[in-house]
């Protein structure tokens, strides 16, 4: 009887720790949503890698991105991307061809909004621990999706700074095996940014056929 209990009572409190590891993961988190929805724009460098073991892929670029409302402009590698909040192109340099969809059909991929915003939807959290990145104190939160069968990412590893709330790592692992690693170098708030940013223009990109989704 003594030893039910004690297994009743482990189970109780284990529940007990992982709903506080949950609710702190999520103030953390919200706090973070609040501070983005109250900038009108914002500007980001990041260095990501990509890599696979089985595939033997290995890369890794720079870019920067332009955030205002739900507009947003992006460079990576070779690559551009334009949002204008309805449609996105995306151009790759290497296939000299602009990809057009709607802005709302492109979930898998990521765009310095989705980057910053990823754990509000479709995604569990759970606060892991406090660690250190690069001599800056960290909380470090995993994000589980809530519909695994249909999600391309089987774990997501956020480092959200203790001094000021701000994203400043994200590990996203996907079920094909692929790692990638976003590490965000700067963040400015509010920059004056023009409309004309979020404007795809086909003049700028001769022989380049747009190719719609």
């Amino acid at each position: 009887m003594k030893s039910v209990l004690t297994t009743i009572l482990l189970i109780v409190l284990n529940a007990q720790f992982s709903f506080a590891q949950d609710s702190k993961a999520q103030g953390i988190l919200d706090k973070l949503s609040n501070k983005m929805k109250g900038l009108k724009s914002f500007y980001i460098e990041f260095s990501a890698s990509i890599k696979n073991s089985e595939t033997g892929t290995n890369q890794s670029e720079t870019g920067k991105g332009w955030v205002k409302g739900n507009k947003f402009s992006a460079s990576y590698g070779d690559n551009t991307i334009i949002s204008n909040g309805l449609k996105t192109w995306t151009v790759v340099k290497e296939e000299k061809s602009v990809y057009e969809s709607d802005a709302n059909d492109d979930e898998d991929g990521i765009n310095p909004k989705k980057l910053m915003t990823i754990w509000e939807s479709g995604f569990k959290n759970k606060y892991m621990k406090e660690d250190k990145l690069n001599g800056d104190a960290v909380h470090v939160i995993d994000l589980y999706p809530k519909n695994p069968s249909k999600a391309e990412y089987h774990t997501i590893v956020l480092y959200i700074s203790k001094t000021d709330g701000e994203l400043k790592k994200a590990i996203m692992k996907a079920k094909d095996g692929t790692v990638m690693t976003y590490s965000l170098t700067k963040f400015t708030e509010n920059p004056d940014v023009d409309d004309s940013k979020f404007v795809f223009d086909k003049k700028k990109y001769p022989g380049y056929p747009v190719i719609k989704d």
